[in-house]
């Protein structure tokens, strides 16, 4: 199979009163996860990985073993990233639905504690990454975890609920360095709780 830059699910300026500017999404869909997509496709050429899923190839191509990831790995990684991104956010009203809130609660205590430890782990996170909220498949317990780069829980084995880039092109036009608030505006006025909880 070959990468394709999904459309979003909004128009690009859907999110604009919400805290995610027009401009923001033209250089973080059209030029970024474009760029992952092409340079992908390249590189998945010839590689032996052509005929795998992109769950597939992100799992094959991911070493665990701390050496720098490949080309292939990063840029299929960042593809998937991203479209899981895209969908994790809407434009519209968002509640968290009561199975969701209940699950969040048993893990972490409260909706709050939760919100508090996302922005923490996104917020500490050194360079450019990605915080998770994730489904520990054996427990069903939910938890936080943050990535470096590309990584995902796809390379972690757990379910993917939730996710933020925390690299810089992803809220320095909206928010400039600061990426606390931009955690904050993320968790309060751009997810799609309901998208989350139809991942559990």
């Amino acid at each position: 199979m070959s990468f394709e830059l999904p459309d979003l699910p909004y128009a690009h300026d859907a999110l604009e009163s919400l805290g995610m500017s027009k401009e923001t999404l033209e250089y973080h869909h059209d030029i970024h996860h474009k760029a992952y997509v092409d340079n992908g496709n390249k590189l998945l050429d010839g590689s032996g990985h052509e005929g795998k899923s992109l769950d597939e190839i992100v799992k094959a191509t991911y070493d665990s073993s701390g050496v720098p990831q490949s080309g292939l790995f990063n840029n299929a990684s960042q593809h998937w990233n991203h479209t899981q991104f895209w969908e994790m956010m809407g434009p519209g009203d968002s509640k968290m639905p009561s199975e969701l809130q209940k699950a969040i609660t048993d893990s972490f205590g409260s909706v709050d504690k939760f919100k508090d430890e996302f922005k923490a782990k996104g917020g500490g996170q050194f360079g450019s990454g990605w915080v998770w909220l994730v489904q520990d498949e054996r427990s069903g317990s939910l938890k936080v975890i943050n990535t470096a780069n590309g990584i995902n829980p796809l390379c972690t084995g757990d379910k993917t609920l939730l996710g933020c880039d925390v690299w810089e092109h992803s809220y320095y036009i909206d928010f400039r360095n600061k990426r606390p608030a931009y955690l904050e505006n993320f968790l309060d006025k751009l997810v799609d709780w309901e998208n989350v909880a139809s991942r559990m």
